[in-house]
């Protein structure tokens, strides 16, 4: 009996040395901004797959969320006919 309780004091001992070196260990990685569980978050290529097909949805809306403006046939000649009668009247005046 007494050679028992040697070991379990023993066992206890070293426990006790265990638990020291695991919370200094744990200190350091605080220190150095690790987590202490190791654990890391990992995406699925589904999720992946689901932020990049929203994301270039919205690309495609801002590229198209300006519309294109044109001028008719009517308008361009109004602007040329005005754009004549300038220079014509620059022309005269010298």
């Amino acid at each position: 009996m007494k050679n028992m309780n040697a070991v379990v004091q023993q066992l206890k001992k070293e426990r006790g040395h265990v638990q020291q070196q695991l919370k200094r260990i744990d200190e350091a990685l605080a220190a150095l901004g690790g987590s202490s569980n190791g654990a890391s978050r990992t995406m699925s290529a589904a999720a992946r797959r689901r932020i990049s097909m929203a994301q270039k949805a919205r690309w495609a809306q801002q590229r198209t969320a300006k519309p294109t403006r044109t001028i008719s046939a009517a308008g361009r000649r109004r602007i040329a006919a005005a754009q004549r009668a300038r220079w014509a009247k620059v022309k005269r005046a010298a």
